[in-house]
Formats: structure tokens, sequence, C-alpha cells
């Protein structure tokens, strides 16, 4: 990638832990489950839900899995670690809707998102999302914390018929945007799923990493949303009060 890309016409973001905080959502209903089922070890019972959330949620993309199955499949490794040794896909129907209900009163937007969208959409910047969430929460999601107004186009894996890091799901966004591919960035955190797909779309791919851990020499990377905005030399919202 070059040291001094040319501007984007158009930037696409990920959703979950680019915008919106959703590690600290998807904890407190962790924690909803755990305490319904009798577990006592959150260290465990995270490392473990996000493995088999990679796992199941990987099937579930590729077609292997229907939504509901991915679920019970989460639920049933957690319920295993806890000594539940056996339980119905009612029960864990059940305990997944424990979790959504408790992740949805606890999603929260990150603090430099709204200021930092409002300055690239007033640049004239057109903004998408791309995301491997289903459809049937990343809308709700978006509307709730009124992010959706910012968007010309909102990309989900289910519906799109390919999820991150096929590039099929990143040039639909760039077609929905009407903009080629090279001509757009995509911001996300996670380095498989948003930079190496961008990159295999054509698009310059830009890793968000808030929590500053080690990443691949040569990506672009930034710790907030803030950096993204001064590298592109937009100016921010102004201060409440000013003309």
């Amino acid at each position: 990638m070059p040291n001094n890309p040319a501007p984007p016409a158009a930037i696409c973001f990920d959703l979950d832990d680019t915008l919106i905080d959703d590690a600290s959502a998807s904890s407190a209903g962790l924690r909803a489950v755990m305490e319904r089922i009798g577990h006592p070890d959150f260290g465990a019972a995270r490392t473990l839900w996000d493995v088999q959330t990679e796992v199941s949620f990987g099937a579930f993309l590729r077609g292997e899995l229907s939504l509901d199955q991915q679920r019970r499949e989460r639920i049933r490794a957690l319920a295993v670690q806890a000594g539940h040794s056996e339980i119905s896909d009612h029960h864990c129907d059940e305990l997944y809707r424990l979790y959504l209900e408790t992740h949805q009163s606890s999603w929260q937007a990150f603090p430099d998102a709204h200021p930092a969208l409002q300055a690239l959409g007033s640049a004239g910047l057109r903004l998408g999302v791309v995301t491997n969430g289903p459809e049937q929460l990343q809308h709700p999601k978006l509307q709730s914390l009124e992010l959706i107004g910012y968007f010309h186009t909102v990309v989900c894996a289910d519906t799109a018929g390919a999820g991150k890091p096929e590039p099929r799901i990143f040039e639909l966004a760039a077609q929905r945007l009407g903009v080629d591919p090279a001509d757009c960035w995509h911001v996300g955190d996670q380095v498989s799923a948003d930079a190496v797909g961008a990159v295999a779309s054509g698009m310059r791919p830009v890793l968000i990493d808030r929590l500053r851990r080690p990443v691949p020499e040569g990506l672009t990377t930034i710790g907030s949303l803030d950096e993204l905005v001064s590298m592109l030399g937009v100016a921010g919202p102004a201060p409440a009060g000013t003309l």
C-alpha cells in the first residue's frame, strides 16, 4: 500500500467492535447465561465462548449450520463446561434469548463513532457497513443507537450471500455505494476478516486497534476513529454552542 494514498470516495466500516462495543455487550450476555446455569468461571467461559463462536458462526456463514443451530452449539458448549452434559434444544433457545436480551440492553456505540461518521459524511464521503452479523440483529443495533442515518448501505453476510473475508461482500458494498473498490477504504478490527478481505477485493484496509495489540507490519492501523478523521484531513464537528 502506498504511504500517501489518494483519498477515498467511500469508506466501509465493520460494525461490532469497530463502531459498537460488542465485546462488553457480549460479556454482559454471557454473565447472564452463566448465572442461570451456575457457571463459576468467567475467564474460562469467555475463552470457550469466543472459540466456539468462531467455529459455529463460521459454519453458519459457510451454510453448514442454521442460525439457530450455531446458537445452540455455543450454548451447549458453555453448559457442558458448567457440568450439564444434557441440554435440550428448547432450553438452549431459552438461554440464548436471555443472552440476546441482555446483550441488546447493553448496546453502546463507542464515543468516537458519531462524531467521526458525522465529519466524514459532511465531507462528502459515501459511507457503508460491511458486517458478518445477521441482518435481523445488525439493523436494530444501528437504528437503536441512531447510527443508521450515516450510511448509504448496510451489507450483512447472511443476506449478501457471502461473508468476510470473501471479496464478494466487499465488492457488493462498493457496487451499492457506486464506487470502484479501489476508491473505497474498509475500516475494521479483525486482521483476517476485515484487512485480508478488503485487500482481496481491491479496497484499502484500515485496522482499528483500540487495545493496541501487535499487528502485521505495513498494515495501516489506528487506535480510534478520531485518527481516521485526522488521517483524511477532515474537519470534525463544531463544538456545541459555536457557529
